[in-house]
């Protein structure tokens, strides 16, 4: 029934006192915050109706509710809510279920990585890494976009992506990646972790060995960790991930090598080779990251791992999280034919489809030359940041920090000399109200070298020589 424009659920069932049963369920109602001050209970001769029984017995719960505080009548209007939920909202049961001892520990390890949540507050000055400045996202014009987009159909959608704007990926990386695509090749996620986890339920048994980079992204590996897979780190050098330390036995590696996360650098054209021969060599699969190539200042890109594979044994995986906005929540992989049927009924299994108005909106946006321009701009913007932070680590920080090679993508690694303390310097700069992760973070194991990853996709600028400064202060000796 509707209270209110509220469904509440009244229950009579049973012997006993029926006004009694009434007056507890709506004085509950009400100390919960399902029924708030000032809504309106219906008259006791229409409750009477739905519940079947006498006016009487509504108008006497009504009338205890009344004595009590909790409702107040007004002439000629109805009988209200008189008072706010003192407690806020009725929670669940806390209950004897628990989750898998897999799950149990991955709750604890997510909810301290820092990638994977967002912060209590933002802080004065953002320097987390991934993370893209929303204030360039054209957002009236998307807004167009998706107004146009909308439309009332009420029909499950293709699992695999709206047609055309899988034809819209499919050019778009073409052109700027030479990735090799057509329309037939996509599928459109939500988001790019979600095509992780899709990969890793179609090629992931449990105890499958998952070869990581390292240190690399943290929900990769807890992605491949919560399906069950036996994760194991492969160090990273200046060339990439170290292919002859990959483990035999492993089923699937995870890469970035366009620009490694978190340390910047991209796999050479040779250790591309000889990963792709190894994964030939051993039956594996190769997840290839392509979170944020698109940001790219100086050098010209080397090719995707998927356009040098002649094998199949590479699956493309692509985000607009960078590009536009994480909220959107719009990703896309590119895998081998052979993978396509299972990874498209995993997609129906695990939500059916991404949201149809925004793929609408995203393949105009592809097709109407919006996101070329809009890279471009943004990219330049990122190139005048990424010159601050690297201008500072050879300047005022050279004595201290090193950074890490890098020509593309929203962060730069900066390595700590061996006289700095960086959990001493992340906790200043926590005080001073910056927000920046250490590198060991991004370890699973003690981390060879610590240092910084500092990002500049959220903050202008005009406030990085600020952030600059207090992380130069910070990182100082004491005295």
């Amino acid at each position: 029934m509707h209270w209110a424009k509220l469904e509440l659920h009244i229950s009579l069932e049973g012997r006993g006192d029926q006004a009694a049963r009434i007056y507890r369920q709506v004085r509950d109602a009400i100390l919960d915050g399902r029924l708030r001050a000032g809504d309106r209970v219906p008259p006791s001769r229409d409750l009477a109706r739905q519940l079947a029984v006498s006016r009487n017995t509504v108008a006497a719960a009504y009338d205890r509710l009344v004595g009590d505080g909790f409702l107040e009548g007004r002439a000629g209007a109805g009988t209200f809510v008189a008072m706010p939920a003192p407690g806020g909202s009725r929670r669940a049961p806390v209950g004897a279920l628990r989750p898998s001892p897999r799950w149990a520990v991955l709750a604890g390890e997510l909810a301290a990585d820092l990638s994977a949540r967002p912060p209590t507050r933002k802080a004065r000055y953002d320097l987390r890494a991934g993370h893209p400045d929303g204030g360039l996202f054209p957002l009236a014009t998307w807004r167009r976009l998706l107004t146009r987009s909308l439309r009332a159909d009420a029909e499950y959608a293709d699992p695999a992506g709206l047609e055309r704007l899988r034809a819209a990926i499919a050019r778009a990386v073409g052109l700027s990646r030479s990735v090799r695509a057509a329309a037939a090749d996509v599928i459109v996620t939500n988001g790019a972790q979600q095509g992780l986890d899709l990969v890793g339920r179609v090629l992931i048994e449990p105890g499958s060995v998952v070869a990581v980079e390292e240190p690399g992204y943290p929900p990769a590996r807890l992605a491949f960790t919560a399906l069950g897979a036996r994760v194991v780190p492969v160090p990273v050098d200046g060339d990439g991930l170290v292919v002859d330390a990959l483990p035999r036995s492993a089923r699937l590696v995870y890469v970035t090598p366009s620009h490694q996360y978190p340390l910047g650098v991209p796999m050479s054209l040779t250790r591309r080779a000889a990963l792709l021969g190894w994964a030939e060599r051993h039956g594996a699969a190769i997840v290839e990251d392509d979170y944020d190539s698109e940001f790219r200042f100086s050098d010209r890109p080397l090719e995707p791992l998927q356009s040098l594979d002649r094998a199949g044994r590479v699956v493309y995986v692509g985000s607009f999280a960078k590009t536009l906005l994480p909220a959107l929540r719009l990703g896309f992989l590119v895998p081998p034919a052979s993978l396509r049927p299972a990874l498209v009924a995993a997609k129906r299994l695990a939500d059916w489809h991404v949201e149809p108005a925004a793929q609408a909106a995203l393949a105009d946006f592809i097709d109407e030359g919006l996101l070329r321009r809009h890279v471009r701009t943004v990219t330049r913007v990122y190139a005048a940041r990424h010159e601050l932070v690297t201008t500072a680590a050879r300047g005022p920080l050279a004595d201290r920090f090193t950074p890490v090679p890098s020509s593309a993508g929203l962060h730069v690694t900066l390595l700590a000399a061996a006289h700095v303390d960086v959990p001493r310097t992340l906790a200043r700069l926590r005080d001073a109200d910056v927000a920046v992760e250490g590198l060991a973070g991004f370890y699973t194991a003690a981390a060879p070298a610590d240092g910084l990853v500092i990002g500049y996709g959220m903050i202008t600028a005009g406030d990085l020589p600020a952030a600059l400064d207090l992380l130069d202060r910070a990182s100082r000796p004491l005295g």
